[in-house]
């Protein structure tokens, strides 16, 4: 396989500017997916900071020196509830390798795993199709569709949710 040497790490804000780097190169390709950013966020520095940030758990796909994407906890409930919503994207130049496949099957474990949640659940504009393709592929199930659910390209655009349930063992006690 070609891609096995790419590997899913924690991410870190060291790798700031790869990350950019990463951002950039991909901009066009996922401006219909991606909500508008300040002009700000396309720095080393606000990279950094969102990067450093504790309450999102994130891990990027590394290819080398490159940054080839990066996937998201966010949102993280314990307690009975045990999820979070999972984000992800792929640089431009690595699409269609299934790395995004790999990498939400990977931080689906890690959720399980090392965070301890029963349920991970992600939302796609209704026409991200790829994205749908992913998820489903993932063991993801549609469980809707929410009108006006995110403000991307200038409109609040419909979204299909999704959700994985990661195991039915109840949650340990406080």
């Amino acid at each position: 396989m070609p891609d096995s040497s790419i590997r899913l790490q924690p991410a870190t804000p060291d790798v700031a500017e790869a990350v950019l780097d990463a951002l950039v190169r991909s901009r066009e390709h996922m401006r219909p997916w991606d909500p508008d950013r300040p002009a700000d966020f396309f720095t080393a520095r606000a990279q950094a900071e969102r990067l450093a940030n504790p309450d999102v758990r994130r891990w990027h796909l590394v290819d080398g020196d490159v940054i080839a994407g990066e996937f998201t906890l966010s949102m993280i409930a314990l307690g009975a509830f045990r999820s979070a919503n999972l984000g992800y994207w792929i640089d431009v130049g690595y699409t269609r390798r299934g790395l995004a496949n790999r990498g939400v099957e990977q931080v689906c474990q890690a959720a399980r795993d090392e965070v301890g949640l029963h349920r991970v659940e992600a939302s796609t504009i209704v026409e991200n199709v790829a994205s749908q393709g992913v998820l489903r592929k993932s063991g993801f199930e549609q469980i809707g569709t929410a009108p006006r659910y995110l403000y991307v390209a200038g409109e609040w655009q419909d979204c299909h949710l999704f959700q994985r349930i990661l195991h039915d063992k109840p949650p340990p006690l406080p």
